[in-house]
């Protein structure tokens, strides 16, 4: 069953990838990075849990921090590009 589980979270971090690469928009992919990084949070739990190693809980949860502190930074940074870029283009007309 917890082979299934992974296979399954295996399955799902692909399609995520494909959304990232193939993804519409800007948004889009930066919001199918945090899944993959969310999916890979679970995927290193269910490995603890599969192997008998806890502490991959700890592991999982600083990952967890770091995606969630990544995916706000590279949206703040985006963010400003736009207002930086629309200061630009608009002085220009």
């Amino acid at each position: 069953m917890i082979f299934a589980v992974m296979a399954a979270l295996l399955v799902t971090m692909v399609l995520t990838l494909l959304r990232t690469f193939l993804g519409p928009g800007l948004y889009n992919r930066i919001l199918a990075i945090n899944t993959f990084g969310t999916k890979t949070v679970l995927f290193v739990a269910v490995a603890g849990f599969l192997f008998g190693r806890p502490e991959f809980l700890d592991i999982g949860i600083l990952y967890a921090l770091v995606n969630f502190v990544a995916t706000v930074a590279v949206l703040r940074l985006t963010h400003y590009q736009e207002l930086v870029s629309d200061t630009e283009g608009g002085e220009g007309r």
